[in-house]
């Protein structure tokens, strides 16, 4: 006995009468997405009007003078050249520094595009910097696992929770764990 497998675009519920017709969507940035990228299949039909439908995008990086991070920035293009008023955004860019290239992880950017909300108290993120007010939960978990929340910052390539910076002592509540473990504020 043979078994046929029935494939059906998630978009629509339609029937592929050819595996062919399939086109994989990955899913980066969703505001319902909260555990990362999903991929759906649909039909390559169903796709005709997402050229027409896409975005011109610029992606900024502002770096504040009292940010440890740059923070990312998404917008239309059309809303990006706005911004500039006395010469056409055009002339600014030609006439601008050149500055190396940086791989920005997609998600990173993604997040930044779907304005993704990321939960700083929960342990994949912990410690990690950034804007706002870091909530009592986020500072909890930090200061019962700062060592593992450190561990995983660096391996990420990200600043690690120092108890000798007194703004990371303020910032997370480690004003007692740095006397425990005898780090002088500096």
């Amino acid at each position: 006995m043979g078994q046929k497998i029935i494939r059906f675009s998630d978009l629509t519920g339609r029937h592929a009468e050819d595996e062919d017709q399939l086109v994989r969507v990955v899913v980066r940035a969703h505001p319902e997405l909260a555990d990362g990228p999903v991929a759906i299949e649909v039909l390559a039909g169903e796709l005709a009007e997402v050229r027409g439908l896409a975005l011109d995008l610029v992606t900024i990086e502002l770096y504040r003078p009292d940010a440890e991070e740059p923070e990312t920035v998404v917008m239309t293009a059309e809303a990006f050249d706005r911004l500039a008023t006395v010469t056409p955004m055009a002339e600014v860019l030609r006439g601008a520094e050149r500055v190396a290239a940086r791989a920005v992880p997609v998600q990173a950017a993604a997040a930044g595009a779907g304005r993704e909300r990321v939960n700083y108290a929960s342990p994949e993120h912990a410690g990690r910097p950034h804007k706002g007010r870091t909530t009592d939960a986020e500072k909890q978990l930090v200061r019962q696992h700062l060592d593992e929340i450190n561990e995983r910052l660096a391996a990420e390539g990200v600043r690690t929770v120092d108890l000798a910076n007194p703004e990371h002592v303020a910032r997370y509540g480690l004003e007692e764990l740095a006397a425990e473990r005898g780090v002088t504020l500096g």
